[in-house]
């Protein structure tokens, strides 16, 4: 992993010793030119093929609700015996008409044609309604719509035609779950556009003020959207072959995580290859040197991330299982890009990337200086930095500790446990407009009831239980086409419909199917009812809602195990030490805990957010976890290549040096591209924006620049424990065995 060094050995690229001076190494043609070009036409093939898949992906996402249900949860259950009980697959639109005052006996026939209208479109099966309100200021039907179709087009639609039929000055609305599904498509709809754009835009802008050069942040961008590219065209295929089902939330994160996470991984080879070429003339010889140092702490990396995310199929959430492969597909793509197309185009270019300020090439003396105290060679806010870690390592990090202790007491006002439907969608939204309406005039469950699954013998026990329940406006048994079976009524099903000794039936809860109090309402359903049929299931948007935000934070303490576990073995056998790994997963642990508990404080009280989704905290924590360990990875592969050859704490101060601009400048553009989340107006995506791009510049600013390095210089040779380097005498070797520890020590926290 070292550079091309000139004062001592000097090396070809495959290491053998030469007379030869390494600046002007001669490489072969074939790597020079042939290699490289053929890595660039691979990936051109592969964004031409890629590029447009882009656009195709809707074809193989879905939004509704049934993408996020939980496996094995009792909803799920309940909606499998819903779809022996009809032909097809269908989800209500509810279609309120609303007046300020009672409607009129014109107004009531003229609200009643609309239904005429309404099958004339066929959406799906039967319209039901008009149903008129009790205080007559209001109707309402709902429209059953195949789900196979598109429910986007079919509500705009049904919107189109409502607001054209009804009475003049009647307020209209579709809403019910087909409306808050179309409404979330169209919120969603930004993901291909404006969200790349604003990530892209973001990342150019900093990479212009790092770099200073024209030429290099078009070819990190290059990378970025290529890795983009392969990683469309592969979760496109799982998700045609059905091994995968993709979703607007998996989609939006896929192309921000690909984008951050391919410019993280081209930083670190950019730094390593423009540290090269002070070293040697040789673009090719610069470009493979540069490789050759930082595949492992990339690959360490990349596979932290992937495995992390892959720890997502231990979830029992949809959702879950289905951002874990997407996801880590993203971060494979995201790694062979850094690994074989920039480097390609570095060894193309050379110093012309870095153009107008090119690196300059170094005195042979000045290559490799003598560390004495690591702050050798160092200038500006990194040396300050280091100095400080140096002189006063153990108040620095006892300091940090407190800081992010303070910070992380913001937890407890963390309210995740779910949101309301209708509070997911951020911008002006006519089906939760709808939901508002709905409530006013009628059962504000109306149009998505609680479904129950009981058994025949025991059903009018069961419908009898319900109907004295409180929270329940009104209960009844399904008759064959989901009509209500009404006992004496004229015309009317007398009979259930039956299938395998099963009957539905439908209650229609007193408050918002998507609100808290609906889900105390099915929780004592589920409670009651068993006392009377065992096997009964209470399904529904309600029901789904509530196993959805149970089975969230049941998935938050099985998965957060197995993810540090896996992060800590990894960390293991990269850095060859037990103490070390330790460490770091706790400083981030710890970190994830402050930027939590710093989210809770905006989200209630700056942003006024009625709480978060229960997902919110498990994402949060495998990217903030999984990132912010990239970090540390980068930082301390690092210091132990520099203590190997220098000592332990010459070794810190040196990598801290050396890699502070390059993480800095990682988790500024991480930070940014996850803040391009933002404009989505989706509760959750906002929620992960600020938690990720905030976690990743407080992991940035403070765990990786203060924290880690102070710690580990207080702590030395032990860090490396129980490896050979966290052996006193061999670090003592390690910096030439001419001082002793104590005076080692001193001269190391610069007090000479």
């Amino acid at each position: 992993m070292e550079l091309i060094s000139g004062p001592t050995p000097k090396r070809t690229l495959e290491g053998n010793m030469k007379t030869t001076s390494p600046t002007t190494a001669r490489v072969p043609l074939w790597l020079r030119w042939l290699v490289p070009a053929a890595l660039v036409v691979a990936w051109l093939a592969i964004a031409g093929i890629g590029g447009p898949t882009f656009g195709r992906l809707s074809e193989v996402s879905s939004n509704d609700q049934a993408s996020f249900l939980p496996s094995g949860a009792e909803a799920t259950e309940a909606q499998d015996w819903q779809a022996k009980f009809r032909d097809s697959k269908e989800i209500p639109a509810v279609i309120v008409v609303e007046s300020d005052s009672a409607f009129t006996p014109a107004q009531l026939g003229e609200a009643a044609a609309i239904k005429g209208r309404l099958e004339a479109l066929q959406a799906g099966s039967t319209v039901i309604g008009p149903i008129p309100s009790e205080d007559a200021k209001a109707v309402q039907f709902v429209v059953p719509i195949d789900s196979s179709a598109e429910v986007k087009a079919v509500v705009k639609e049904l919107r189109n035609e409502v607001q054209a039929s009804a009475p003049a000055g009647m307020r209209t609305f579709v809403t019910g779950p087909a409306g808050l599904t179309a409404d979330l498509v169209s919120a969603f709809a930004g993901i291909d556009g404006i969200l790349l754009l604003v990530a892209l835009g973001a990342v150019f802008l900093i990479l212009l003020i790092v770099y200073r050069s024209l030429l290099l942040p078009v070819m990190v961008l290059f990378t970025s959207v290529f890795a983009l590219c392969a990683a469309i065209l592969l979760v496109f295929g799982m998700a045609k072959a059905g091994w995968i089902q993709l979703n607007g939330q998996s989609q939006g994160i896929l192309s921000i995580l690909v984008i951050g996470a391919a410019t993280d991984y081209a930083l670190l080879y950019v730094a390593r290859f423009r540290e090269a070429l002070t070293h040697t003339t040789n673009r090719t010889a610069a470009a493979v040197t540069a490789w050759k140092a930082a595949w492992e702490p990339i690959l360490a990396s990349g596979a932290t991330v992937i495995i992390a995310l892959l720890c997502l199929l231990f979830s029992d959430l949809n959702s879950n299982k289905a951002l874990g492969p997407v996801a880590a597909a993203g971060i494979l793509c995201a790694l062979f890009a850094a690994l074989t197309l920039l480097p390609a185009l570095m060894a193309l270019l050379g110093r012309a990337a870095f153009w107008p300020f090119p690196p300059k090439l170094l005195p042979e003396t000045d290559r490799e200086p003598e560390l004495v105290t690591g702050l050798e060679g160092q200038k500006g806010l990194w040396r300050a930095t280091g100095s400080l870690v140096s002189r006063r390592p153990r108040t620095v990090w006892v300091a940090s500790v407190l800081l992010l202790l303070v910070a992380a007491t913001g937890i407890l006002q963390l309210k995740a446990n779910g949101v309301a439907q209708t509070d997911v969608i951020l911008t002006a939204s006519n089906a939760v407009d709808g939901q508002e309406a709905l409530g006013r005039h009628f059962d504000a469950g109306s149009g998505s009831p609680a479904v129950i699954v009981a058994d025949e013998a025991k059903a009018p026990d069961v419908l009898a239980k319900i109907k004295a329940s409180d929270g329940v406006g009104d209960a009844y048994l399904l008759a064959e086409g989901g009509a209500p079976v009404i006992t004496g009524a004229p015309g009317a099903p007398a009979s259930p419909a039956v299938r395998d000794g099963k009957v539905l039936i439908n209650a229609t809860l007193n408050y918002a199917a998507d609100s808290a109090d609906a889900e105390n309402v099915v929780v004592s359903l589920r409670q009651d009812l068993k006392k009377i049929d065992g096997g009964v299931l209470v399904g529904g948007v309600t029901a789904t809602a509530l196993d959805t935000n149970t089975t969230a934070q049941r998935d938050l303490v099985t998965i957060i195990p197995v993810v540090l576990g896996v992060i800590l073995v990894i960390l293991m056998l990269l850095l060859r030490s037990v103490l070390a790994p330790v460490l770091l997963v706790a400083s981030v642990v710890l970190s994830y805990a402050a930027a939590m508990g710093v989210s809770a404080f905006v989200f209630n009280n700056v942003f006024g957010f009625p709480g978060a989704d229960a997902t919110v905290p498990l994402f949060g924590f495998v990217f903030l976890v999984a990132l912010g360990v990239d970090y540390n990875i980068f930082l301390m592969s690092r210091v132990r290549e520099e203590s190997l050859k220098h000592g332990t704490r010459p070794g810190i101060l040196r990598g801290l040096g050396v890699t502070g601009g390059v993480i800095t400048s990682a988790g500024v553009v991480l930070a940014a591209t996850f803040a391009a989340l933002g404009v989505i107006p989706i509760m959750f995506l906002v929620q992960l924006a600020f938690i990720v791009a905030f976690g990743v510049l407080l992991d940035t600013v403070l765990v990786r620049s203060l924290l880690v390095p102070a710690l580990a210089y207080d702590i030395g040779p032990r860090l490396w424990w129980p490896g050979k380097l966290g052996r006193a005498e061999n670090d003592a070797a390690a910096r030439g065995g001419v001082r002793s520890s104590r005076t080692a020590e001193s001269e190391d926290a610069g007090v000479r």
